[in-house]
Protein backbone atom coordinates (compact mmCIF):
# COMPACT_ATOMS: atom_id res chain seq x y z
CA UNK A 1 0.00 0.00 0.00
CA UNK A 2 0.95 3.57 -1.11
CA UNK A 3 2.45 5.80 1.81
CA UNK A 4 0.08 8.68 3.11
CA UNK A 5 0.96 12.32 2.34
CA UNK A 6 2.26 14.16 5.80
CA UNK A 7 0.33 17.25 5.76
CA UNK A 8 1.70 18.35 8.89
CA UNK A 9 3.86 17.35 11.94
CA UNK A 10 1.01 18.58 14.43
CA UNK A 11 -2.22 17.53 14.85
CA UNK A 12 -5.78 19.82 14.05
CA UNK A 13 -7.58 19.97 17.35
CA UNK A 14 -10.66 21.15 17.07
CA UNK A 15 -13.97 21.34 19.30
CA UNK A 16 -16.56 19.03 17.15
CA UNK A 17 -20.23 18.28 17.18
CA UNK A 18 -21.62 14.95 17.73
CA UNK A 19 -21.71 12.96 14.30
CA UNK A 20 -20.29 11.32 11.91
CA UNK A 21 -17.25 12.65 10.18
CA UNK A 22 -14.81 11.11 7.34
CA UNK A 23 -11.25 11.30 8.05
CA UNK A 24 -8.98 12.01 5.10
CA UNK A 25 -5.79 9.05 5.16
CA UNK A 26 -4.53 9.77 1.72
CA UNK A 27 -3.15 13.23 2.78
CA UNK A 28 -4.28 14.74 -0.79
CA UNK A 29 -7.86 16.39 0.66
CA UNK A 30 -8.27 20.10 0.37
CA UNK A 31 -10.81 19.76 3.47
CA UNK A 32 -7.96 18.14 5.37
CA UNK A 33 -8.09 16.74 8.09
CA UNK A 34 -11.57 15.47 6.26
CA UNK A 35 -11.95 13.63 3.06
CA UNK A 36 -13.08 15.09 -0.24
CA UNK A 37 -12.57 12.18 -1.93
CA UNK A 38 -9.02 12.60 -3.62
CA UNK A 39 -8.22 9.22 -2.77
CA UNK A 40 -9.89 8.13 -5.83
CA UNK A 41 -8.12 5.69 -7.96
CA UNK A 42 -5.80 4.67 -4.81
CA UNK A 43 -5.94 1.64 -2.23
CA UNK A 44 -7.30 4.81 0.44
CA UNK A 45 -10.47 4.82 1.80
CA UNK A 46 -11.85 7.42 4.39
CA UNK A 47 -11.76 6.57 7.85
CA UNK A 48 -14.99 7.06 9.46
CA UNK A 49 -15.56 8.37 13.24
CA UNK A 50 -18.57 8.42 15.12
CA UNK A 51 -18.64 11.07 18.00
CA UNK A 52 -21.30 10.02 20.59
CA UNK A 53 -20.88 13.71 22.14
CA UNK A 54 -19.58 16.96 21.31
CA UNK A 55 -15.81 16.71 22.12
CA UNK A 56 -12.31 18.01 21.47
CA UNK A 57 -10.82 16.18 18.87
CA UNK A 58 -6.86 15.80 17.67
CA UNK A 59 -7.19 14.54 14.00
CA UNK A 60 -4.01 12.93 13.16
CA UNK A 61 -2.16 15.48 10.83
CA UNK A 62 0.94 13.24 9.89
CA UNK A 63 -1.59 10.42 9.05
CA UNK A 64 0.79 7.94 10.58
CA UNK A 65 -0.78 7.85 14.08
CA UNK A 66 -1.50 4.28 15.55
CA UNK A 67 -4.94 5.48 16.68
CA UNK A 68 -5.93 6.09 12.87
CA UNK A 69 -7.85 9.40 13.14
CA UNK A 70 -6.56 10.40 16.58
CA UNK A 71 -2.92 11.79 17.12
CA UNK A 72 -0.83 9.59 19.22
CA UNK A 73 2.38 11.50 18.27
CA UNK A 74 3.70 10.14 15.79
CA UNK A 75 4.14 13.35 14.14
CA UNK A 76 7.21 13.72 16.30
CA UNK A 77 8.90 10.46 14.84
CA UNK A 78 7.70 11.22 11.07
Amino acid sequence: MAKPKIVQKHPYVMDMKAGKYAYCTCGESSKDPFCDGSHAGSDFKPEIVVLDEDVKVPWCGCKHSSKGAICDGSHARV
